[in-house]
């Protein structure tokens, strides 16, 4: 059963593919990484996949990467991003005024990424977007706590978030919405971002939108113009 979403005090928002398009940092970084095994990537585009799940795991499944391959991988990745690869990013048109608008309806915003916290919490900063969010929750540096209904379970707990139909989730891809159900929130799933259609539908996603524009709408209670 869906929320009602006249009812929502708490959002959780993804950051990669539904605050920011992270596309060119994330996969500059795996490449980078990659060449550090003697893999090259001619088309940034094969690197998509990297975006969302747990970079660990990306490099397991996609690249056939042991465990302690992927864990080295991780941290020649974090050499590129840390530097560079975090500044390739750019907010989506029209994320700051929904935020904006959020806050003066009283919703408590967080984040809730598999990005380390201490990244995302310097993409929010250099966005001068970090001011609308009440708690950034996130992986550590090592790894852990990097699945996303690892994050929320987190999240919630460290807000003392019980009444969980006042709280919902957003994102782009599959790993945000088999999280919040996970976390026994309700979801919404972005076309925006980097997840198709039909695995947003697949993973169970309550509501799926297009744009940001009609997430504003649907979030705030007003109508597209």
């Amino acid at each position: 059963m869906k929320t009602d979403l006249k009812n929502i005090k708490n959002i959780f928002f993804d950051l990669d593919g539904t605050i920011t398009n992270s596309k060119v940092g994330i996969t500059k970084s795996a490449a980078y990484a990659l060449r550090s095994f003697g893999i090259s990537v001619t088309d940034l585009d094969d690197l998509l996949p990297f975006i969302g799940p747990p970079l660990k795991e990306s490099f397991m499944r996609y690249y056939d990467f042991t465990e302690q391959d992927a864990i080295l991988a991780v941290r020649k990745y974090g050499e590129y991003f840390s530097k560079i690869g975090l500044y390739e990013n750019a907010v989506y048109s029209g994320i700051e005024s929904m935020l904006h608008q959020l806050r003066l309806k009283k919703r408590t915003l967080f984040v809730a990424t598999s990005k380390p916290t201490y990244f995302a919490i310097k993409i929010l900063s250099h966005f001068h977007l970090l001011s609308y969010f009440h708690s950034v929750f996130g992986s550590e540096l090592d790894g852990t706590r990097s699945q996303k209904d690892e994050v929320l379970l987190y999240g919630l707990e460290q807000r003392h978030i019980t009444d969980l139909s006042t709280t919902i989730m957003i994102g782009d891809r599959l790993y945000d919405i088999y999280g919040a159900k996970k976390a026994g929130i309700s979801s919404i799933g972005v076309l925006y971002g980097f997840g198709s259609r039909f695995e947003l539908e697949d993973a169970g996603a309550d509501y799926i939108i297009e744009t940001v524009s009609a997430l504003s709408a649907l979030l705030t209670g007003t109508k597209l113009v």
